[in-house]
């Protein structure tokens, strides 16, 4: 299970805001679990890994610290 103790904040228009939030609630699942699903796609595409250790990642070139 992943820590889920760090805050993420986006600023965004708010009509573009409550549209995501219907759509989420229209799939019962809330905007946070649809935004870290879409972060972990992310990294995955561009082979990032997140589940190692803050100093391993001072080898992987994509990650900045």
């Amino acid at each position: 299970m992943e820590n889920k103790t760090a805050r993420f904040t986006v600023l965004m228009d708010p009509r573009k805001k409550q549209a995501f939030e219907r759509l989420c609630a229209s799939q019962d699942l809330t905007p946070s679990q649809v935004v870290r699903q879409l972060i972990r796609e992310y990294l995955e595409k561009h082979d990032v890994s997140y589940l190692e250790d803050e100093s391993n990642a001072v080898n992987n070139p994509q990650v900045k610290l």
